[in-house]
């Protein structure tokens, strides 16, 4: 390439790389000024703030050097994507000759400084023969030039309230309100593992828990607690153990107002310390996500432009309202305007995938395949985007489910319990998977374990719907009754579970309850055929077909119309 000046020509040398970055680097700082505006990123214990370019641990700032610096920044401004060793000698030493020793050196220093290392590789990961991504769950704040960034945990003035990132919490120690002493292992084993667990939430932010325990024993205002830190929510509760009793007592609170959003208690007989310890985490996790995901639900309802995540957060509540076409339209809606304005969000790719199934394998539509392969495909670009987001594992195994490859569908759902344990409903798919391998007799077994991990889930009503058509093939119609009945009671807006209490009733010869049950399911869903219920094949296993053969006639005579 030339160019004429004073009569000479200049040569500019071509696929010059360094030239290339230089310049993209050069027009990204200069977009950032003129926007006048800074980032700081929250993940784990730990606050980069690229304004003041320090490293904060809780109040402490953590000495980094210049080109450690650069790279952590450089890594996790990129994290939706793995980066190369080129981008990082380009964006740190801008092109200069860099040995490996010296990018490994470099690398090792950065993962020391935020707690990590090259064996654990919790944050940055080293994809072999790629290169490295930062793989920790990152929340990205915007603040203006020249204001004061942080809080008093952080060595600053507190930050307008509007920049407390979404779903952040900090898990404040739990009381010990018992006399003896020694059940402090115990109380505080609770706090830790419920702080790792809610930081598997999606789009989550959950201060760690060296900063959390900065505040155990003393007594301290949520509000002042939600300046410090700079979060939405704090988590504060007690446990107390009395005889061969164990009280636990939680609330969560608005760290920005003050108010109390939900409160529990769990009061169980003294068994397997450690047992317990899990399930009280598994039910207080389960619980707290779906009462999360709905305040912040809310607060992106008053958004006035809201951007992805707002509108991914109202799809959610819309689907956790139950399995009908009204609510998966909505919810959906919601997800594709979050996809529009970013087309590779995760949550959203997830949210639109969980729809598609949900509609295709509840029976919402007659086009059941187009929507099962929907749901893959965009499950598929979200574990390309994130490999170990365990719901998109899940989504992707109940299209195997529900599309005849049940085999594979355990697999996905086993690899969506080893990334969250406290994942209920993939103890609920299996329970299905069982059932469309002609193993009816095992679901109830699974489904049981989906309840003790989440009795109160939002998804309960679904799994107990499982149950009942399992009990409906093995020709137990009055224990399918009860289940059904169980469903509709947890959740009234799920057409199939109606008509699957219509088929139950109408089997045992109760026709008039039958038919009421029929009419229900009718008012939900008024195009459901039983047509449309025979061509949605889950599976070929003759004792499967032979009990949907049964299911259908139950509706049949129920008066559910053929179609």
């Amino acid at each position: 390439m030339t160019n004429q000046h004073d009569g000479q020509k200049l040569d500019f040398p071509r696929n010059n790389r360094r030239l290339i970055f230089t310049l993209q680097l050069s027009l990204e700082l200069s977009a950032r000024q003129a926007r006048n505006d800074s980032l700081r990123y929250l993940f784990d214990d730990f606050l980069l703030d690229t304004d003041r370019r320090e490293l904060r641990r809780g109040a402490d700032v953590v000495p980094t050097a210049p080109q450690v610096f650069d790279l952590l920044d450089y890594l996790i401004r990129h994290r939706e994507r793995v980066v190369s060793k080129d981008d990082l000698i380009n964006a740190v030493w801008h092109g200069r000759i860099v040995s490996d020793a010296a990018l490994t050196t470099r690398l090792n220093a950065a993962r020391a400084a935020i707690g990590d290392d090259g064996n654990k590789q919790r944050l940055i990961k080293t994809m072999q023969r790629k290169g490295f991504r930062f793989v920790g769950t990152v929340q990205e704040v915007k603040t203006s030039t020249g204001q004061a960034v942080g809080s008093a945990a952080h060595g600053g003035d507190m930050p307008p309230k509007s920049s407390s990132p979404r779903l952040s919490i900090v898990v404040l120690p739990f009381a010990n309100l018992s006399s003896d002493p020694e059940q402090d292992y115990f109380v505080d084993g609770v706090t830790e593992s419920l702080t790792t667990d809610l930081s598997r939430i999606s789009g989550s932010f959950v201060i760690g828990r060296h900063t959390a325990f900065a505040y155990k024993g003393k007594a301290v205002d949520p509000k002042q607690i939600g300046q410090e830190l700079n979060v939405r929510y704090a988590l504060e509760g007690s446990v107390q153990r009395g005889g061969n009793r164990l009280r636990v007592n939680v609330q969560l609170i608005d760290a920005g107002s003050g108010n109390h959003l939900w409160a529990d208690r769990f009061d169980k007989p003294v068994a397997d310390l450690f047992d317990m310890q899990d399930e009280i985490v598994s039910r207080l996790a389960n619980t707290l996500s779906a009462k999360l995901t709905e305040e912040e639900a809310r607060r992106s309802e008053r958004s006035l432009h809201p951007d992805a995540m707002d509108l991914y957060f109202q799809g959610r509540f819309w689907f956790s309202k139950g399995l009908n076409p009204e609510h998966m339209a909505r919810a959906g809606g919601f997800f594709q305007r979050a996809l529009a304005i970013d087309h590779r969000s995760v949550e959203a790719l997830v949210g639109m995938a969980v729809v598609d199934l949900a509609t295709g394998s509840a029976f919402l539509t007659d086009d059941r395949g187009a929507r099962c392969s929907a749901a893959e495909t965009n499950a598929i670009k979200a574990l390309s985007l994130a490999p170990d987001h365990a719901l998109a594992h899940l989504v992707l195994g109940g299209v195997y489910i529900w599309t005849n490859r049940a085999v594979q569908g355990i697999v996905e759902c086993e690899q969506a319990l080893a990334l969250n344990r406290n994942l209920a409903a993939a103890h609920g798919f299996i329970g299905m998977a069982k059932f469309s391998m002609g193993r009816a007799v095992e679901t109830e077994g699974h489904i049981l374990e989906a309840l003790r991990l989440s009795p109160r889930d939002i998804s309960a009503y679904v799994w107990m719907h499982f149950v009942g058509v399992a009990k409906m093939h093995l020709g137990a119609d009055a224990e399918a009754v009860s289940w059904e009945r169980r469903s509709i009671e947890a959740n009234r807006n799920f057409p199939i579970a109606h008509f699957g209490l219509a088929s139950a009733l109408a089997l045992l010869g109760a026709l008039d309850e039958a038919r009421t049950a029929a009419k229900a399911g009718l008012a939900l869903d008024p195009d459901f055929t039983i047509h449309r219920f025979r061509n949605s094949r889950l599976s070929d296993n003759p004792t499967v077909l032979a009990g949907q053969d049964r299911f259908c006639e139950g509706m049949r005579m129920a008066g559910v119309p053929e179609g």
